[in-house]
This record gives C-alpha cells, structure tokens and sequence, in this order.
C-alpha cells in the first residue's frame, strides 16, 4: 500500500506523515516535486510514485493575501487540487483533499452541515469552494474533509501566535464574536488514518465505502477570545514570562479589527455525520490546545 502525501511540511502534513506510517509506505512530497500552481509537476510526482491512495494536505492559506492573489489562490487551491484529482482516478486511487467552514458565508445560526448552501465571502473560500467541485468531479473515489481554525506544533497559526505576542506586548485586543472550534492538526491527521484504515479493510472485502464530503472538527466551539484566554491560563500555568495576563486580554467586535478578507461570523461545523458514519468520537477543543501548549512550553 502506497501513499503519497502533497504538502508534507506544512502544519498538517507534519501530522499526516506520523499518522499515515502506519497504514503503509508515504511517499511525502513538498512543492519542489509537487506544486499544485504548475500542473506539470502535480501529475509528474502522482505517475512517478504510482500511489494507492493520494492525500493533498498542501494549499494557499493566507486568507488576506488571497484578496489581492485571487488568481495565484485559485491555482492552487481550485485547479491544483482537481489536476491531483484526475490522477487519482486515472491510477485508481482514493483522493483525500482538506477544505475550510470558509466556504460558508457565516450567517447560519446553527452549525453548517454537508449538506448546506455554500456562499464563500471572499477569494481563498471560493479557491477552497472549486477545488472541492474540481475533486468531486475528476475523481469518484474521494473524500472531503472540512475542517477550521487548524492549528499544531508545525507552521504559523493563531495559538503559537498568541503565545509569542503575550510575552511581547503589553496590550491585547482579540475579536469575541466570531464562533467556530478550534481543532488539531493532529487530530486531523489521526481520523484521517481511521477513515482511511477503514477504506483499506472494506476495499479488500469488497464492501462499498462512504465516500464524500465530512466535517471534521473538535468538539464544542468558543469565540477567538475566549481561546486566547485559555492560552494564555495554560501558558501562565507552565511559567511563560507572560506581559500581557488572559484576564487583561480586551474582547472587542470583528468591526473593530478590519481585515481585507471578511472572516465568517459563525465557523461552527456540524460532526454527526462523520462521527455516525465511522464511529469516530472527537475531543473536546479544549483537550487539543492543552496538549499542544504544554508541547511548545516543555510542559
């Protein structure tokens, strides 16, 4: 069993190449063999390596840049992913591709379901919109994992972030009404590896397999303030030479931080149908940034 892994340094790729040892040979690959913006070479490394199974962990990610990049956005997120695609299912494998709640216009007041309306708000949810209809369409063997505010030991992200400006500054504003769960890059890599064990058994029973599109998240949900809060508890409790305490964190509105990329004001991802579908249970978000915390603070 082979798997080629696209974006391996990136903050979930790191976890992937820990999670997908175990299920067979990983052929990790970054952009110098695999650059989802030249076609070319996405096709070149999937014919080379011949693989079982195709996971894309790569993509364009800087959600602001994006406004001004649409184009190079577009490449990469929408096109690139649906060259890999095609390849997958000219060598008869099962693609894996990671989409975002960006996809969503964040007005819904209960939590987004596959099945629901997307209406991205800006240009990297719309990339992340066409690569996921570019995959569906080039490969019948797929699956979709929605995710949001990703974060892990590898790669920028909003937890390392705070963990540095908290020792920096002496002040801190963070918005306090947008909503979503953060969720691990490590748990995305491990259910990743149970679905995909899964796959592997029933293809070899012949059984068919829930292909599709998921969401996969952490449970519960809280706002961007009140995860800086709890960064900053657990890094108070492990003896970081914090400036600024969680209890001087200032709340404020999305209005008051203007950003050129609209961010959704709801991120909340409904989990039921992964969780029923395979038997998956999903931890609390506050268990994973516990864990990553005392990861970077030696704890």
């Amino acid at each position: 069993m082979k798997i080629l892994l696209a974006g391996c340094n990136g903050q979930l790729g790191f976890e992937l190449q820990r999670s997908l040892a175990v299920l067979g040979e990983v052929a990790a690959v970054d952009r110098s063999r695999c650059d989802l913006a030249d076609p070319e070479s996405v096709s070149a490394a999937i014919r080379a390596e011949r693989p079982d199974i195709v996971v894309n962990a790569a993509a364009y990610t800087a959600v602001d840049k994006a406004e001004q990049e649409p184009e190079l956005a577009l490449q990469v997120n929408g096109q690139g992913p649906g060259v890999m695609a095609a390849e997958a299912q000219a060598q008869g494998a099962l693609m894996v591709h990671y989409s975002t709640d960006y996809v969503f216009d964040g007005g819904q007041e209960t939590p987004y379901r596959e099945s629901d309306a997307t209406d991205p708000a800006g240009a990297y949810g719309h990339s992340k919109l066409v690569g996921e209809q570019a995959v569906r369409t080039a490969c019948e063997r797929h699956l979709i994992l929605r995710t949001s505010w990703v974060y892990g030991v590898q790669g920028a992200n909003f937890l390392k972030t705070m963990l540095r400006v908290m020792c920096e500054r002496d002040a801190l504003r963070v918005v306090g009404d947008q909503t979503g769960a953060p969720t691990g890059a490590a748990l995305i890599a491990d259910a990743t590896a149970q679905m995909l064990g899964r796959y592997l058994s029933e293809s070899a029973r012949e059984r068919p397999f829930p292909y599709g599109t998921y969401h996969l998240a952490a449970r519960g949900e809280t706002t961007w303030y009140d995860y800086a809060v709890l960064i900053g508890r657990l890094a108070r409790d492990a003896g970081a030479p914090l400036k600024v305490q969680p209890e001087q964190i200032q709340r404020i509105a999305t209005e008051a931080y203007p950003l050129p990329a609209r961010r959704p004001k709801s991120s909340r991802l409904d989990t039921g149908k992964l969780r029923s579908t395979f038997g998956l249970a999903l931890p609390s978000w506050e268990d994973g940034v516990r864990q990553v915390v005392r990861i970077l603070l030696g704890a």
